[in-house]
């Protein structure tokens, strides 16, 4: 295959990666959303975060109870109470990786 290939390739899969993150910025400064869409969306993102914390602490296995991740949930205690005080995103990613990287070396 031939150069040319992997660069069609590469600007195919860059536009079907821009298109659903960057287009609805773009509509979204063009046209003004009703209010009561734009307070179901400002809830996406702590949606999505909480998803995402969630699969991470709690072990999915088929036909069983979610069980807790019990290191991982160690590890966010303090990160909890680093963003509950302090709301940056920097300090609470630093005092998360931290926490689980002390829990995993003891």
């Amino acid at each position: 295959m031939s150069n040319s290939y992997y660069l069609l390739i590469l600007l195919g899969c860059t536009l079907v990666t821009w298109i659903p993150r960057i287009l609805p910025f773009v509509l979204t400064k063009a046209i003004t959303l009703p209010p009561i869409l734009e307070k179901f969306l400002s809830y996406l993102p702590m949606t999505i975060l909480t998803a995402l914390l969630l699969q991470s602490l709690l072990n999915f296995q088929a036909g069983h109870f979610p069980t807790l991740r019990f290191p991982e949930v160690f590890a966010c205690i303090p990160a909890l109470i680093v963003g509950i005080r302090t709301n940056d995103l920097m300090k609470i990613v630093l005092t998360g990786v931290l926490g689980i990287a002390l829990l995993r070396l003891f």
